[in-house]
């Protein structure tokens, strides 16, 4: 039985959450837990301790790669970091060695971070935009000669929940890499990330992290041969060693061969704590209570007649309700005005839920629903 969204999953006392404000902009910007100031101060004694300081760092990045792998069920050999999701992306696709007339396909909608680096080396293969995330038409852009495959698991767009399993298929079939980007998802939604040969997750939404690190997952059980072509002083093995640079470098044979130079150790922390405070929530729990938010919530825009973006069935969307809209800007500011944080922007507004809300922040949105659909149509 599932437990009713009357009442949060989080205690909001948890959060630094505005008195009286209705934050639903978990998709941009989630709110933060009060325990991260702990976490903040504990790295700066641990900086301010000297070697030993700097080792209880490196054993913080250990930590926090234990509890992604447990959480995303995989090994924590497997877990990297990268500062950004960019950056792991950018790193993949130059390791590849493309070959006259490979091909890769992804999403036209796509977010940036995902195919900028292959929109850029478009002369090294053929970019191939698929007008929806959904099987069968992005099979229509695949074939013998597609050498990845890369989706967002949720759309930073409108919501939309992407069909990994069938991708998977579609990937296995023709020899491809299935790339998966699960920043709209993880901290919500349960992930086996051994579905995809890499995977990335930004942590400054639902993960309850902030900027400066993002995930690098490297399925080195389908892709035990991979190794990136460029590298630092932290993914190279040369132990105590000065390393000779005229000899043969060797990374490290993990995932940690993403993490080129210093990660963002402060980030980790904070990473840390906000992976430790989720590990308390079943994710099919956090899952099973925002559906009862987004739900309501589509059926309410059908109400108004306020055209939505994000499909109506449970299982085909995730967090997020989105409306598309010219006038974004000026109904991100009119919820503002009534106290409620949304997010805008790319020509939508985005309505992300998290387990700190509840049905009476839905019932909220739905007050000045008659007010957006006005401005929508009279500006």
């Amino acid at each position: 039985m599932e437990r009713k969204a009357d009442f949060p999953l989080f205690n909001p006392v948890d959060f630094n959450l505005p008195e009286g404000v209705t934050h639903i902009c978990a998709g941009g910007e989630t709110a933060v837990l009060h325990r991260h100031q702990t976490a903040v101060a504990t790295y700066f004694s641990d900086k301010a301790n000297g070697m030993p300081g700097r080792t209880a760092q490196e054993e913080k990045l250990q930590l926090v790669r234990r509890q992604i792998a447990a959480s995303w069920q995989v090994q924590p050999r497997d877990i990297g970091f990268v500062s950004n999701v960019a950056e792991g992306m950018s790193m993949l696709i130059e390791s590849i060695h493309w070959r006259p007339g490979d091909n890769v396909c992804v999403y036209a909608n796509e977010y940036p971070s995902l195919v900028s680096t292959l929109s850029l080396q478009k002369q090294k293969m053929e970019l191939r935009l698929a007008q929806s995330i959904v099987p069968q038409e992005m099979a229509r852009h695949i074939d013998n000669r597609t050498r990845l495959i890369a989706v967002s698991y949720i759309s930073y767009l409108n919501g939309e929940r992407a069909d990994l399993m069938k991708l998977r298929e579609l990937a296995d079939a023709v020899g491809a890499m299935l790339v998966v980007d699960y920043t709209q998802a993880a901290g919500y939604l349960p992930i086996n990330a051994d579905i995809a040969d890499f995977a990335f997750s930004a942590c400054y939404k639902w993960l309850l992290g902030v900027t400066g690190t993002a995930i690098a997952y490297w399925n080195s059980r389908r892709r035990p041969d991979w190794r990136p072509l460029s590298a630092g002083w932290h993914s190279i093995s040369i132990g105590t060693k000065r390393p000779d640079y005229l000899g043969e470098l060797t990374l490290h044979q993990d995932a940690l061969c993403f993490t080129r130079g210093n990660p963002s150790h402060i980030s980790l922390y904070v990473l840390s704590s906000a992976l430790d405070y989720l590990s308390a929530f079943d994710m099919h729990r956090v899952e099973a209570h925002i559906r009862q938010l987004t739900v309501p919530l589509l059926a309410a825009l059908v109400d108004h007649s306020i055209s939505t973006s994000t499909p109506a069935e449970p299982h085909r969307h995730g967090a997020s309700v989105c409306i598309d809209t010219p006038h974004n800007a000026e109904v991100v500011a009119l919820l503002r005005e009534e106290k409620i944080f949304a997010w805008g922007g790319r020509g939508r507004v985005r309505f992300s839920f998290h387990g700190y809300n509840t049905l009476a922040d839905v019932a909220h949105l739905i007050e000045v629903l008659p007010r957006i659909k006005e401005l929508c149509v009279n500006s």
